[in-house]
């Protein structure tokens, strides 16, 4: 297996791969049901909650439409600053919320600082804010925000966009006091995409429970009413939750301080090879994304051309996101990749610049 170093789809284990080959079963029968249940149990270990765990045929996007409609009548707060934080304050305006952007500088953190000051001007029912901006290879500091959020509005509702960081850092949505933590299943989980997990607080469903016009799909207070019976409402994507069941007991195997001590590792190691070749690293210092690092190209490097090389050797990163394209270009390490493939990457990339 070629590694790729992109963030999502990201490389998924043969093994993994294989668990999608079981014979199917209806999606309501025991079987299916004891499946679903243990892949439910298990999810809740990387949430860091108690809480129960949706399991939902859609990108993560999907569950961004979940909670601005299942949380709020009509006003959001959207913290943004990247892309996936903007997609979701554009999410909440195209379901006719009373969105406002707290905008932060692409590449610069939100702080729990302007987070408190915008609560205490103006009640918000859901604050929206991405952990790690897959855009800008940022980690926001989420426990922080969240302690600021619940001390100047406890009314408000945290919501928590964990897409391209569950599986490959810390999330404690328990201890943190989040009420809605969602990830997809093609980044640090090193699952085929298609599978989006929405871990909800009950304080959150009891606010669903009174918001009108939710929906269907995403109505979480149905997915609630089947989640108890180990199910969906409409039919599950079987294949895709055997790999997920597969796959999160691999993931508990390693152990999961293993896990992110693994990924914390790869990323130092690359942002430390960018800084000695010359290169900027586009987020600060103690806010530096564990599963993928975006290079400030100060060097003016042909990205383009870089892929093309890498791809000749079976690997390839990604460009820099859509304004910062060319300016920036990214290097994931999350997933299934070690540490052997990230020099492996390294030493082709030092190939590649001496040419």
């Amino acid at each position: 297996m070629s590694p790729m170093f992109v963030p999502g789809p990201v490389d998924v284990h043969p093994d993994v791969l294989a668990a999608q080959t079981r014979p199917m079963l209806p999606h309501r029968s025991k079987e299916y049901e004891e499946t679903f249940h243990r892949a439910e149990n298990n999810a809740r270990k990387l949430f860091g909650t108690q809480n129960r765990v949706f399991i939902c045929a859609s990108s993560g996007s999907g569950l961004q439409e979940a909670a601005v409609r299942n949380f709020a009548r009509k006003s959001v707060l959207s913290c943004v600053n990247g892309a996936f934080g903007n997609r979701w304050h554009s999410v909440a305006e195209s379901n006719g919320k009373d969105a406002h952007k707290l905008e932060a500088e692409w590449g610069q953190p939100v702080t729990p600082k302007v987070v408190a000051e915008a609560l205490g001007r103006k009640e918000y029912e859901i604050l929206t804010v991405v952990h790690n901006e897959t855009s800008t290879g940022l980690q926001n500091p989420v426990d922080e925000i969240a302690a600021a959020a619940r001390r100047v509005s406890p009314e408000t509702l945290i919501c928590v966009d964990a897409v391209s960081s569950l599986g490959g850092a810390p999330i404690e949505m328990d201890a943190w006091g989040l009420d809605f933590v969602l990830t997809s299943s093609q980044k640090a989980l090193a699952l085929p995409p298609g599978l989006a997990l929405g871990a909800t607080s009950d304080r959150a469903l009891d606010r669903a429970k009174t918001v009108p016009d939710r929906g269907w799909y995403f109505d979480l207070v149905k997915l609630e009413e089947s989640r108890i019976k180990n199910s969906t409402p409409a039919t599950s994507a079987v294949s895709l939750v055997y790999a997920l069941d597969y796959q999160l007991e691999r993931i508990l195997e390693e152990g999961l301080p293993a896990r992110f001590e693994r990924h914390r590792a790869m990323a130092e190691r690359v942002q430390a090879w960018a800084l000695a070749r010359g290169f900027g690293l586009f987020a600060p210092e103690g806010y530096r994304s564990r599963t993928v690092t975006a290079v400030e190209n100060l060097l003016n490097m042909d990205v383009p051309a870089l892929n093309a090389f890498l791809m000749g050797r079976g690997m390839r990163i990604a460009n820099g996101y859509g304004e910062l394209k060319g300016k920036t270009f990214r290097i994931a390490h999350m997933g299934e990749l070690t540490m052997n493939d990230i020099e492996a990457l390294l030493d082709a990339m030092d190939e590649f610049m001496k040419t």
